[in-house]
């Protein structure tokens, strides 16, 4: 925790985004195994994997058809190899260059396609569904509106995020790449201001409170359209 303190400390003006991803993963920030990157405990934790995966599973083979998932913001893919074989396109995307390298020679399936780029500024490709688990509290506001413009174009969206238990002011802002807004006792909440997102309808998945740990982990359904 301290390393991640003395790279803050060092900055006086907004960390781009991918410069900040880049160094989380390259100063192991998020903690460390004994691969090359590591996203962090809410990517390998059973107790926070596992259930997450009951719900996505449950929803993803409840379709006739199976859906193109988009994971935005897909991390060293140690939960979305689980959720491959249930689609039938899966793309995943990060920011980081080298991540997304690794990602492609550690995870082969003929369904899967990896791509790096930026969601808050580079255009989305196509899907049914997009993932985003753990993504959005790490982004300021105005990143936060660049993606929901695009949003729209999912009939579906799942959002994780880490949010204050009870009830908590929302969409504080906060600096890209430099903790997320739970320390500002604030969370993400789509359909709130400043963002407004119009949904068709709205349910939540799953609630996750553990015990070492400040506040809830929400997954919610958004139906677009």
């Amino acid at each position: 925790m301290k390393k991640k303190e003395v790279v803050i400390k060092k900055l006086n003006k907004p960390w781009p985004t991918k410069e900040a991803m880049e160094q989380i993963y390259e100063m192991k920030l998020w903690g460390r195994d004994n691969s090359d990157f590591y996203s962090g405990e809410g990517s390998h934790l059973p107790e926070i994997v596992n259930p997450y995966l009951d719900v996505l599973i449950s929803f993803l083979i409840s379709f006739k058809n199976p859906l193109v998932v988009c994971d935005l913001g897909c991390g060293d893919f140690n939960v979305g190899k689980e959720l491959v074989k249930y689609t039938k396109r899966y793309v995943a995307v990060d920011i980081v260059p080298d991540l997304i390298e690794y990602n492609k020679e550690m995870f082969k399936e003929e369904n899967l396609e990896f791509h790096c780029f930026d969601i808050a500024t580079d255009d989305f490709p196509s899907g049914d569904c997009a993932l985003l688990r753990q993504v959005l509290q790490h982004l300021s506001n105005s990143e936060v509106q660049n993606i929901i413009k695009k949003l729209t174009n999912f009939k579906y969206v799942i959002l994780t995020e880490h949010v204050p238990e009870g009830d908590f002011k929302p969409n504080k802002e906060i600096i890209s790449g430099q903790g997320i807004r739970l320390k500002k006792q604030s969370g993400i909440d789509l359909l709130a201001p400043p963002f407004n997102l119009v949904v068709k309808n709205k349910r939540q998945l799953l609630s996750l409170k553990l015990n070492n740990c400040d506040g809830v982990i929400i997954t919610t359904l958004y139906e677009m359209f």
